[in-house]
């Protein structure tokens, strides 16, 4: 693997070299002093993966993760000194299609490198992942579409919904601020949503999200289901739903997200309640296994198309295993969900 390393500081940058050279099938494809430098050497040479700083001068992190997303796709880890210092410089990164954060390293004056561990352990997830990181599918969309609307996918089911679930990973948190504007505040059924992030970022997603879409949004804790309530994915267990509500879980613990869309809709899947289950832009194939498992037990399910994903691989994912009713653009979701539940004005 590839990688290339952006940061102002010398410091950090000869930590994150050393690094990288020392782990086995790393190597550094080049190195970048601000954004601008990196959007430039991306062009030329597009790296397996960009670890990205935040801060820096001319063009920082964020603004460089949403330009090489928008030209020149590739996995984007930002690397940033504080996690709470810059959690809102963190979900704008995400936003525009960074696959996750983690503390920057440090070097002593003797060359000793402390917490690389993290570090390594997001990219040996990345490496891990068996979609890998892809703007699509290696086959083309019509060969997954779904048929054109059947009685299935436009029938009233028996059972009126009674809860909106929400996967996503790259990219995710500005297609669920999509999704989310598009619906009135308060919503009538409780709205419960997976992003892949370190759950230490979750309170920083959850005010940017209720202060963009004026939803109540909260990190999840064990309990009841409340109409009205956003629920994000708060902890390093599993989200999953019980009849008596939201419970966290550490198993399965092999797991290479944590939290996990598929868990979530998993454990949906088995309760006697029926819902609308959307599943967004993100990196490889979290997510099918769960909605093809929902769409059986009659669900409504929805994948977000690929010219409005910022990665294509778990929507992709779910509707090659035949899990979703619809194939949706961003701007069309929020909208399908509002007329499936006979909202005035929806569509």
């Amino acid at each position: 693997m590839r990688v290339g390393i952006v940061n102002d500081l010398r410091m950090a940058t000869e930590a994150l070299r050393r690094i990288i050279e020392s782990s086995d099938g790393l190597e550094v494809a080049w190195t970048a002093v601000d954004g601008q430098d990196a959007v430039a050497k991306t062009v030329g040479d597009r790296p397996d993966l960009i670890l990205m700083d935040l801060v820096m001068p001319n063009m920082d992190g964020a603004e460089a993760t949403s330009v090489i997303m928008a030209t020149h796709p590739c996995p984007i880890l930002v690397v940033t000194a504080t996690i709470e210092g810059n959690s809102r410089r963190v979900v704008k990164a995400l936003a525009g299609g960074a696959v996750d954060a983690v503390e920057t390293p440090t070097m002593g004056l003797d060359g000793t490198i402390r917490g690389d561990g993290p570090l390594l352990e997001r990219i040996a997830r990345l490496q891990r992942d068996p979609e890998g990181f892809k703007k699509s599918s290696d086959s083309p969309l019509e060969e997954f579409a779904v048929a054109p609307p059947s009685s299935e996918a436009v029938a009233t089911s028996k059972a009126r919904p009674s809860v909106l679930l929400l996967g996503a990973s790259t990219g995710g948190p500005q297609s669920i601020r999509t999704v989310l504007s598009a619906l009135p505040a308060p919503f009538s059924l409780p709205i419960v949503i997976v992003q892949h992030i370190d759950h230490r970022f979750v309170p920083g997603l959850t005010n940017w999200l209720g202060e963009a879409t004026g939803h109540h949004v909260v990190g999840s804790t064990p309990g009841p289901m409340r109409p009205g309530e956003v629920v994000v994915a708060a902890s390093e267990s599993h989200l999953i739903l019980t009849k008596d509500g939201y419970d966290h879980r550490r198993e399965p613990a092999e797991s290479i997200h944590r939290p996990s869309v598929d868990e979530l809709f998993l454990s949906a899947a088995g309760c006697d309640f029926k819902g609308i289950a959307v599943l967004l832009t993100g990196m490889g194939t979290d997510g099918a296994e769960g909605m093809t498992a929902l769409r059986a037990a009659g669900w409504h399910t929805i994948a977000q198309d690929e010219d409005s994903s910022a990665v294509w691989g778990m929507p992709a994912a779910a509707i090659r295993a035949g899990g979703a009713m619809e194939i949706l653009s961003i701007d069309e979701i929020g909208d399908r969900v509002a007329s499936r539940l006979g909202i005035v004005g929806a569509e």
